[in-house]
């Protein structure tokens, strides 16, 4: 089985690429991450944060 690297999608990004980019590392669909993402929203904590961090670190898929 091939492994893929974490990288922000460029092909299926809504904003920045990042949901898409995990779900693809995962093997999980982008629109499920999204989910879980604004969902995780709803709790106290640091994820537009780390969202934005992961916007800034993680490549362009190539």
């Amino acid at each position: 089985m091939a492994t893929t690297t974490l990288s922000r999608s460029t092909s299926n990004a809504m904003i920045a690429g990042v949901c898409a980019g995990i779900g693809r590392r995962f093997g999980i669909s982008a629109n499920m991450v999204r989910l879980i993402f604004v969902v995780s929203c709803l709790i106290p904590g640091p994820q537009f944060i780390i969202y934005i961090a992961l916007w800034v670190l993680l490549p362009k898929e190539h």
